[in-house]
């Protein structure tokens, strides 16, 4: 058996061949594993449990029917979604995972993130990403109607692309300190993350110990998944 992982989907209602690729895999290949990790950024926005888009029911009834079929699904919010909540996990069984995580991957504990924390260079979001993780804000947004969450959405995604494209990309990729210090508090020898869209595997030395980094791309074009197994792990795309 295997466990799969994938990250930033980034599902969005303008992408609905993501969501049919989506659908097909839950369909397949998940159906046929022991357990699907989600590291964050299933949706493009998502404006909270009772503003599901019309377009997105069909994302969550697919993850209903997989884990009501018996595999469990564990999602981790990411910089895109992370307004997801209880009632998320009622409307689709899925179990909410905190970031960052510790899991027993057949027999090696094993640290999961989004990612974006990792990334300490890029100041400017890592104080963003400080102020809507408070309790105050969350409530403060969700106390909002859906029109006026909306249209903060579309003010932060048109914020972000100007921003991203004023940013060296070595700004918002992982800090080589800040990956060395997850391994050090977390007393793991493997990370798997998401969030930088940089499908790779990195070998590296920490402490005199070698540790492995696995990245997940995304599916915008690389439709990433890594499939773990007791004695080995592929990371390549969806239905391949």
């Amino acid at each position: 058996m295997s466990t799969l992982f994938i990250a930033d989907l980034h599902l969005s209602t303008e992408r609905p061949e993501i969501i049919a690729l989506f659908l097909r895999f839950l369909e397949q290949e998940a159906s046929q594993t022991e357990a699907l990790y989600i590291l964050g950024d299933l949706f493009e926005v998502w404006l909270g449990d009772d503003a599901v888009q019309p377009g997105l029911q069909v994302v969550l009834e697919g993850l209903k029917n997989l884990t009501e079929n018996g595999v469990p699904v564990c999602v981790m919010v990411g910089n895109r979604d992370f307004l997801l909540g209880e009632a998320f996990e009622k409307m689709t069984g899925c179990t909410l995972l905190d970031d960052p995580s510790v899991i027993d991957l057949y027999g090696n504990p094993t640290l999961l993130m989004h990612g974006d924390t990792l990334c300490t260079d890029d100041l400017d979001y890592q104080a963003f990403r400080r102020e809507v993780r408070t309790p105050q804000w969350r409530e403060t947004v969700l106390a909002k109607s859906i029109e006026e969450r909306l249209q903060m959405a579309r003010e932060a995604r048109a914020e972000s692309r100007a921003r991203t494209r004023e940013k060296a990309a070595e700004i918002m990729d992982v800090n080589t300190q800040a990956v060395e210090d997850a391994f050090r508090q977390h007393s793991v020898s493997r990370l798997i993350h998401g969030h930088t869209h940089r499908p790779a595997v990195h070998k590296l030395t920490v402490d005199g110990k070698d540790v492995m980094r696995i990245v997940l791309g995304d599916w915008y074009q690389q439709t990433s998944v890594l499939k773990v197994t007791a004695d080995d792990f592929s990371l390549a795309r969806a239905g391949q």
